[in-house]
């Protein structure tokens, strides 16, 4: 019985630290929207409890509006362990509103602001498997590679994906566009700050295999 005990013991001591490893990564540890508290549009999405809306999704839709108060929004609507549909809503939201054929029509002629939303929100949908988004931030980043912004969020998907394999990396991806000085500062300076406040963590990872 004794050795029963202490082998339930050491189950839910695993399970329960590798939720929290899960929990803490690039795209659920860096909640750089608390520092657009003031726009009611990210209050809006904070309101939404985890659902794209199409008050939300006509936000990240329109052109005009500022590509880091965007990526505000889907950082606030946020991530859930269990997943979310928020890639699939804005799709929908896109095909109809903007007349895209289809989703592959989307990925194909999409704006790279409408790309750049749909990799974050899908990225943050199943933070387990970013493949996908990982493909479609690259392309929209390369659409505007002068955008911090856009350069900050791909490498936050593509950060997450090396926490399977090479931490260090997982620094290094975010250090470079750190250091880049030819971007343009498209997003606030406290919202960087945030971010590499977590990411930095990762810094001590590459003493470790130096």
């Amino acid at each position: 019985m004794k050795l029963i005990k202490i082998s339930l013991l050491t189950l839910f001591t695993a399970l329960f630290l590798t939720s929290n490893a899960f929990a803490d990564s690039p795209l659920t540890s860096t909640n750089f929207s608390d520092a657009y508290a003031d726009e009611p549009i990210v209050v809006a999405a904070a309101d939404a409890k985890g659902v794209l809306n199409d008050w939300l999704a006509a936000y990240l839709a329109n052109e005009y509006n500022p590509v880091d108060v965007k990526m505000a929004v889907v950082n606030k609507i946020g991530w859930k362990i269990s997943g979310r549909n928020n890639s699939k809503l804005f799709v929908q939201y896109l095909i109809k509103q903007r007349r895209y054929s289809s989703e592959k029509r989307f990925l194909k002629k999409g704006r790279a602001d409408e790309l750049l939303s749909y990799a974050y929100l899908k990225a943050l949908d199943n933070y387990f498997k970013v493949d996908e988004a990982i493909k479609i931030a690259e392309k929209a980043a390369k659409k505007n590679k002068k955008s911090r912004t856009f350069q900050l969020i791909t490498g936050l998907i593509k950060a997450q994906k090396m926490m399977d394999s090479n931490w260090c990396e997982v620094y290094k991806i975010t250090d470079r566009v750190r250091k880049n000085r030819r971007l343009r500062n498209d997003m606030r300076t406290s919202a960087v700050g945030i971010i590499y406040k977590y990411m930095d963590i990762y810094g001590d990872s590459c003493k470790e295999s130096s």
